[in-house]
C-alpha cells in the first residue's frame, strides 16, 4: 500500500494534459481547480478499483479483469461509461493482436543471418528447412527425426520458416 496519501494521486502532468484536451482553446483552469480534479480522479480510480476487486474476490480470484471493471462501473451506477469502455477495450485488443501478428510476420520474414554468406560461423540449434514440392505437403526434418508441421517450420501455405531449438539443456 502507499506510504502517504499523496502517493495515490495521479501525476499532475497527466491531469493537466487531460484537462487541456477536454476544454476549448483559450479557457484557463486555476491551480486549485486542477488539484480538485486530480483528487476527484484519484478517488474515482480508487473506488473503481475497490469495487472491481470485490467482484474478483467473489469469483475467488486475485486478479482484476476487464469484466470486473465493467461490472463495477455498472454497480457504481456509471452505466453510461460501460459501452464506450467496451468499444475502447475491443479496439485495444485488436491493436494488440495486430502488433502480435506483425511481430510474428516480421520474425518469419527476416532472412537468416547465416544464409547471406555470413562469416562462416553457424548458430547451434538452428535448422533451415528446404521448401517441399507440392502444395501443402510437409517436409522432413533434415536429421530425419520426425516430420515437420506448422509448429515446426512449415506454415499452412507451405512456406518454409526458420526455427530454432528452444530446449533448455544448456
Amino acid at each position: 500500500m502507499a506510504e502517504r496519501p499523496e502517493d495515490l494521486n495521479l501525476p499532475n502532468a497527466v491531469i493537466t494534459r487531460i484537462i487541456k484536451d477536454a476544454i476549448p482553446d483559450g479557457v484557463n483552469v486555476s491551480k486549485e481547480a486542477r488539484l480538485a480534479i486530480s483528487k476527484a480522479a484519484s478517488v474515482f480510480v480508487l473506488y473503481a478499483t475497490s469495487c472491481s476487486n470485490n467482484f474478483a474476490l467473489k469469483a475467488k480470484r486475485k486478479t482484476i479483469t476487464a469484466k470486473d471493471v465493467l461490472d463495477a462501473l455498472e454497480d457504481m451506477e456509471f452505466d453510461q461509461f460501460v459501452d464506450p469502455l467496451k468499444e475502447c477495450l475491443d479496439a485495444y485488443k485488436k491493436n494488440q493482436q495486430g502488433k502480435k501478428d506483425q511481430k510474428r510476420k516480421d520474425k518469419v520474414s527476416q532472412p537468416s543471418a547465416r544464409s547471406g554468406g555470413g562469416d562462416g560461423m553457424e548458430d547451434e540449434g538452428v535448422v533451415v528447412l528446404e521448401e517441399s514440392e507440392g502444395e501443402g505437403e510437409l517436409g522432413d526434418d533434415p536429421q530425419g527425426d520426425e516430420p515437420m508441421d506448422e509448429a515446426a517450420g512449415v506454415n499452412g501455405d507451405g512456406d518454409v520458416v526458420e526455427i530454432s531449438d528452444t530446449s533448455e539443456d544448456a
